[in-house]
């Protein structure tokens, strides 16, 4: 029986996920779950922040932990069943980057209620570079997904046949046929704002730096660019006459994770001068205050004492 492939999937949309297909009983049919995008997933590869890990049994033979990427949190139990994987999750002091390479695990609580988490094979540390290509892989990934759904949905009886038509794989089409049937009309909007939000976090100019990449700009952010290069050219004395803080223009999470990375040294940045930091770049405290909630939620920042912040 041939391996399945490891999807590269946002947690976002993996846990969007309200549908499993079971393999036939007694057999070694592999099992699955459709995402809203029609992801047809046995196995993943992930990679994030491995925020943190804790045994839910006794003995701590069995574990439960958290990975978080831009858009959401992965969960994964590990056990007796996966000694390696257990093992080295015992090992890795949280916070840190890991990459995980995992099997769905599905669990019903009541007719109607599907929750999605992992159960790893494979789980190593990896470099805060490698997040990033994953993060752009996975956005093209997702990108592909929105494409083919969207056709799928012009079409008056979507089908596996047609979608393989225009170059979908098999794999594919068949989780969108499925999906479509489950869920009905998809938000593909909603994936495209996780997009623009997981390239926010990713070191400048990753976009041009991997070649590979071509998710289209929108006519702001093109605008933007041209106001750039204008102000650029003006003489200096002219630009300092009209400027106004560049950051209180850009999205709250980024000013606020480009100050931490301003203000921290081995110890970190302490919270008030980072909220005092931003006060100045045009920000006003509760959107400091949200930014900073979310960035930890998100594992691009922890604190690593009380009152003090570092980027992962």
């Amino acid at each position: 029986m041939r391996r399945e492939p490891a999807w590269r999937i946002f947690a976002a949309e993996y846990n969007d996920t309200a549908l499993e297909i079971k393999g036939s009983s007694g057999e070694k049919v592999p099992s699955y779950v459709i995402t809203p995008l029609g992801s047809k997933i046995n196995r993943v590869f992930i990679t994030g922040v491995l925020t943190d890990v804790e045994s839910v049994m006794e003995g701590g033979e069995y574990l439960r932990a958290h990975v978080s990427d831009p858009t959401g949190v992965f969960t994964i139990y590990s056990g007796q069943y996966q000694p390696e994987a257990t093992a080295k999750l015992q090992s890795i002091e949280a916070p840190a980057f890991v990459g995980v390479v995992g099997k769905v695990r599905t669990y019903v609580p009541e007719e109607g209620t599907l929750y999605v988490s992992l159960r790893p094979e494979l789980i190593r540390e990896v470099s805060a570079e490698a997040r990033d290509r994953w993060i752009i892989e996975t956005c093209l990934q997702t990108k592909h997904r929105m494409g083919a759904i969207v056709e799928a949905m012009k079409m008056s009886q979507p089908n596996v046949y047609d979608l393989k038509k225009l170059g979908y794989s098999r794999e594919l089409s068949e989780g969108i046929v499925a999906a479509l049937k489950k869920y009905g009309s998809v938000d593909v909007n909603k994936y495209a704002t996780l997009i623009r939000e997981s390239l926010q976090f990713i070191v400048p100019g990753a976009a041009e730096k991997f070649e590979e990449v071509r998710l289209e700009e929108s006519l702001e952010q093109k605008e933007q660019k041209k106001e750039s290069k204008k102000e650029a050219k003006k003489p200096k004395k002219q630009k300092k006459e009209e400027a106004s803080p560049v950051e209180a223009t850009q999205d709250p999470e980024t000013v606020v994770l480009g100050t931490i990375k301003e203000l921290e040294g081995d110890d970190g940045a302490l919270w008030d001068s980072i909220v005092e930091a931003c006060k100045s770049k045009g920000l006003d405290e509760n959107a400091i205050e949200e930014a900073l909630n979310s960035l930890m939620d998100k594992g691009f920042i922890f604190e690593p004492m009380l009152g003090t912040l570092k980027t992962t």
